[in-house]
Order: structure tokens, then C-alpha cells, then sequence
């Protein structure tokens, strides 16, 4: 409950929490004034002359502020200091019980040379005795009024405080590792594009060395866009528009037996989806589905969206004509596949997903995602 806090820096949690501060203080004053005036009234219930309850009155008046005060400035030192709990603890007691002693001293004399001061009648060392005892009890009695009304609520927001921060830091360190995963997938997904694009290229370089040197150039620009670490994030018109490169590249290795179609619509090029999102599909649909047919391969990638401007949905689909997937084989063990379905579900919190859907006239990869700034909330700019 004493713990010491250091008052160095406060973070956002911590500056927030300062009109709580107040308020708790203001409560404290407030707790303080209610206890005397019970004490007062107590003494009114059980029959205590007018004397002394002015006596009373007067002596809470003087002890209560110089407790108070004393108190707090010891507090605020043992925080500055980190003294730790026990030790602020009995240095409190201490200072408490002296102070209240001193008081009870105090008006022992007083009682000699104003004798409306009805309290501790008497000249003799017990009745002093008994005056510095009652006054050391009623400053342990204060302490402990003291400790209730303002330290306990600062505790209390101090707890509060540390839980805000401490969430605050699980939330920053589960978004560093999401963007860390998201990293690495997308470095391992430009190595893998990159071998598979030199293989399509290289079976170029005896048959047709100067579309080999044309597709190279091809692949550099695709290089260049790919590794930009700028953004996580690309309007689906800026990825559609390297996919077609990608495209050229492998429809160049595969004259004659390979073919694109693009069915974008208009108002889903500004759309923001992750870099490189739809790469692995277009490559998979290639390998796994149009290459397999013999001359007449056939890959399309549709763009559509669906619902309101702000809170619609986006589906982009790409499809092939191959024979399809065969009941005894699944590719979502694909490192391909397995990437996409990861980046969407880190990137979108569960609001997006990749289904396949398979027959004799082909495979569909879907991608279903959030038309707005869903992404872009989810991780900032990561």
C-alpha cells in the first residue's frame, strides 16, 4: 500500500490518471473533515461539556494539519528516494506518534495558563505522562486515518495505472511481433518469386537469347518494386500493374501454351491490400493448373467490390482452367498458399480470408478482405 513510485516521466496512462490524482485528494481532505466532525458529534451524543469540546475541537485543529502535512512530505520522500514499504511504513508510525505526543505536551502546558482548556488538569509528571500518551495515540489513530483517505486511493490508481501500462506494452509488443511475422513472411515470399521467376527466364537463354535479355530488364523493375520497404501496404491498381509484368514474364516463357485475363473493376483499384498478396495464387495457378492442360492454359484474376464505399468488401479471385485439385491432394500446405492465409490473418484480425474452391474445370483461389482502412488501422504502417 506504500509502495514508492517513481515520479519520473509519467507515460500517456500515468498523465491521464493525474485529474484522478486530484479528485483523490480532494477525497482524502474530504474523508478527513467527516471523521473530525464525527468524532465532534460523538463527543455532543455522549454529554461532554462545552469546554471540552472546544478543547477537543482546538486540539484537532492543530494536530490534524501538522500530521497531515508532515505525513505527505514524507511520503513524497519516500518515493523520491524508494524507501520501500516497510521502511515508509514505520518512519510514518514514528512521525505520527512523536508529532501527536508533542501536541498532547503541548496542551498539558497550555491547560497551566488558560484553564478553559478543559484536558489533562494537573501539574504532576503522570498527568504529563498521560497527556504525551493520549496525543502519541491519537497521531497512530491520525496515521492510520491519514493512510485510509490518501494514500489507499492513490494505491488504487497507482494499480490501476501500472495495468493500463502494462496493456498498453502487451499491445505494442504483440503489434512489433505480428509486424515481425508479416516481415518475414514477405522475405521469405521475394526469394521464392525470384528463384522461380529465373527458372522461367533461363529456358529462354539458349532458345531465345534476346527475349531472355528483354524479360531480365522485365524482372529487374519487378525486383525494384518488390523489395520497396516503404509501405507494407499497395493500392490493388500498383499491384495489378506489377502482377502484369509478372504476367509478361511468364507468358513469354510459355508462348503458345499460356495466357492472362484481367477483369478489374474500376472502383477497386484504390483498394489497400499487402504487397506481393496475390503473387503466390497467380504462380500457383500457373504450376499447379494451367500449365497441366496441353496448349490452351488459361489464368484469370478478377478484382470486384461489394457493399457500401466505407465498410463494403473486396474479392479478388484468380482462377485457372486446370484439371483441378484431386480429392487425395491439397496444396494449403503450400508455403504459398500457407503465407497468404497468414498475412491475412495477422494484417486483417480475422476480417479476411482465402478460400479454394476446385473441380474438373479448374481452380479459384478467392481472397475476401475489408473494402476501407481496416488494414492500415491494424498495424499503422508496419
Amino acid at each position: 500500500m506504500l509502495a514508492a513510485v517513481s515520479p519520473s516521466d509519467p507515460s500517456p496512462p500515468a498523465r491521464k490518471a493525474m485529474p484522478r490524482a486530484r479528485a483523490s485528494r480532494l477525497l482524502g481532505v474530504g474523508v478527513v473533515a467527516l471523521v473530525v466532525l464525527l468524532q465532534l458529534g460523538t463527543q455532543v451524543a455522549a454529554g461532554h461539556d462545552r469546554g471540552r469540546l472546544i478543547s477537543s475541537a482546538l486540539f484537532l485543529s492543530i494536530e490534524l494539519p501538522l500530521l497531515m502535512s508532515a505525513l505527505s512530505v514524507l511520503y513524497a520522500t519516500a518515493t523520491r528516494r524508494q524507501l520501500g514499504s516497510l521502511r515508509t511504513l514505520g518512519a510514518g508510525i514514528v512521525l505520527a506518534g512523536a508529532l501527536g505526543a508533542g501536541v498532547g505536551a503541548i496542551f498539558w502546558e497550555l491547560n497551566h495558563h488558560y484553564p478553559w482548556i478543559r484536558m489533562h488538569s494537573g501539574t504532576s509528571p503522570a498527568v504529563l505522562a498521560r497527556a504525551t500518551l493520549w496525543g502519541l495515540s491519537h497521531g497512530v489513530l491520525h496515521f492510520g486515518l491519514w493512510t485510509l483517505a490518501f494514500v489507499f486511493p492513490f494505491a488504487i490508481e497507482d494499480a490501476r495505472v501500472r495495468a493500463l501500462e502494462a496493456e498498453t506494452l502487451r499491445l505494442e509488443a504483440e503489434k512489433l511481433r505480428t509486424a515481425a511475422e508479416l516481415a518475414r513472411l514477405r522475405a521469405h515470399l521475394e526469394p521464392h518469386f525470384l528463384l522461380n521467376t529465373l527458372n522461367a527466364i533461363a529456358g529462354l537463354v539458349t532458345d531465345d537469347p534476346r527475349e531472355a535479355r528483354r524479360l531480365l530488364v522485365c524482372l529487374g523493375d519487378l525486383l525494384r518494386d518488390s523489395l520497396r520497404d516503404e509501405d507494407e501496404m499497395q493500392s490493388l491498381d500498383d499491384q495489378m500493374a506489377w502482377l502484369h509484368r509478372y504476367a509478361e514474364i511468364l507468358e513469354a516463357r510459355h508462348a503458345g501454351h499460356l495466357v492472362f485475363r484481367w477483369e478489374i473493376a474500376g472502383e477497386a483499384r484504390d483498394v489497400r491490400l499487402p504487397r506481393l498478396l496475390l503473387q503466390p495464387l497467380v504462380e500457383n495457378a500457373v504450376k499447379h493448373g494451367a500449365l497441366r492442360r496441353a496448349g490452351d492454359g488459361e489464368v484469370v484474376i478478377r478484382a470486384s467490390v461489394t457493399g457500401d464505399p466505407g465498410a463494403g468488401r473486396v474479392v479478388c479471385t484468380v482462377e485457372d482452367n486446370g484439371p483441378g485439385l484431386p480429392a487425395r491432394e491439397t496444396r494449403s500446405g503450400a508455403f504459398g498458399l500457407h503465407a497468404v492465409r497468414r498475412r491475412l490473418e495477422l494484417r486483417y484480425q480475422g476480417g479476411a480470408e482465402l478460400r479454394l474452391e476446385s473441380s474438373d474445370a479448374g481452380t479459384r483461389s478467392i481472397v475476401d478482405l475489408p473494402r476501407g482502412p481496416l488494414a492500415d488501422a491494424s498495424l499503422g504502417a508496419a
